[in-house]
């Protein structure tokens, strides 16, 4: 990892990187600790679709094979997350997808600007 790339590690919100075919190739500190017990980072190298329900697995396979983006919130032991999923290019070609799930305060302000 350059050293222009060294902060996603230390990013305060999940990020989660895998090729077309559903290996994970990356997560960051916040990911690994989100996910520990699934094994947290030792999951790099293994299949996303592993690691979800078959509902989640079709949903993904759908994301991976038209690249397409899947951004939504829930709500787990009391955290509220919004979960952002999108494919990823490389030199302009299609890579795979990233996942960034980023925890949410309970109450949060929202603006609507003209």
């Amino acid at each position: 990892m350059e050293n222009s790339d060294k902060w996603v590690n230390e990013f305060p919100s999940a990020v989660t990187v895998a090729d077309k075919n559903g290996k994970i190739l990356f997560m960051n500190q916040k990911a690994g600790k989100t996910f520990e017990k699934y094994g947290g980072t030792s999951l790099v190298g293994q299949s996303l679709y592993d690691c979800h329900s078959e509902a989640s697995q079709k949903k993904l396979a759908e994301l991976i094979e038209k690249e397409k983006t899947n951004t939504y919130t829930i709500e787990k032991n009391g955290i509220k997350k919004l979960v952002h999923q999108s494919p990823w290019y490389l030199d302009g070609k299609y890579a795979g997808i990233v996942e960034i799930s980023i925890e949410l305060p309970v109450e949060m302000a929202h603006f609507i600007r003209k």
